[in-house]
């Protein structure tokens, strides 16, 4: 295992990431702080409580996982798709890399830009709600699978992706409805009987059920098929990017 390879990669997309501060940190971090003053502070203080939990408080995971769905997957598909797009990716080819330490370098540092901007949010929520976290340690494991397993995600989109339009096109049309309808605004028990059954086949409800648990104790699954459905996803990543490994698909185009 080259291990200087992927720490080179990763240094070049943490430099980039630190050159575009207000895009790739600060907004993010803002965006998700206008959601807090206005559902938390202003609509939520006239809400009632979900299941214990102060309405600002409950929403506070959903937001935390919903920017973490969107920024792992805008990371590493961005990352690695500008390098193809430039043309530039031949000369990584043609160093003694392989795709595995590629993958290493690429996927780490969406997950590490992941992971500082959830942190950040988590920080930012506190001048705005009041909340605790009960179990930080399940807390943080779900906040680095969830990165790494969407940061993965987005390398495979990355990889398959023949335009700028593409690189857009699954997060927007896909990844952010479910997210808007997994729970990150309300609990899924609240629903009738028929929608209770048809949301669980929205796989972020799982990630943000067992996120909000680690938070408060409460969840609309169980938190045991929450980190399950998080390590299925996690395995399927693998697999596709085994897949793009094995068959070399589009990596060059």
């Amino acid at each position: 295992m080259n291990f200087y390879a992927v720490r080179a990669i990763y240094k070049f997309e943490m430099a980039r990431t630190w050159r575009t501060l207000m895009q790739s940190i600060a907004s993010p971090v803002l965006s998700t702080s206008l959601y807090f003053i206005v559902f938390g502070s202003a609509i939520g203080s006239r809400m009632v409580a979900i299941d214990g939990v102060e309405y600002g408080a409950f929403i506070i995971p959903g937001l935390v996982m919903f920017t973490l769905l969107t920024q792992s997957i805008s990371n590493a598909s961005f990352g690695i798709y500008f390098p193809r797009f430039a043309g530039t990716i031949y000369e990584l080819l043609s160093a003694p890399v392989s795709f595995v330490e590629i993958l290493m370098g690429y996927v780490g540092a969406a997950a590490t830009k992941s992971i500082i901007v959830g942190a950040l949010i988590l920080v930012t929520a506190r001048f705005f709600v009041d909340y605790h976290i009960e179990h930080p340690i399940w807390m943080l494991s779900f906040l680095v699978l969830t990165s790494i397993t969407f940061s993965l995600f987005g390398f495979i989109i990355g990889i398959w992706a023949d335009g700028f339009e593409k690189l857009q096109l699954i997060p927007l049309m896909v990844v952010t409805p479910l997210a808007f309808l997994g729970g990150s605004f309300y609990s899924i028990n609240m629903l009738p009987p028929l929608w209770q059954t048809i949301t669980l086949f929205n796989p972020v409800v799982y990630l943000i059920s067992g996120f909000r648990w680690s938070f408060y104790g409460v969840a609309d699954v169980n938190v045991a098929v929450s980190l399950a459905m998080t390590a299925l996803f996690l395995i399927l990543c693998l697999l596709g990017v085994w897949w793009i490994f094995k068959t070399g698909y589009r990596l060059k185009t």
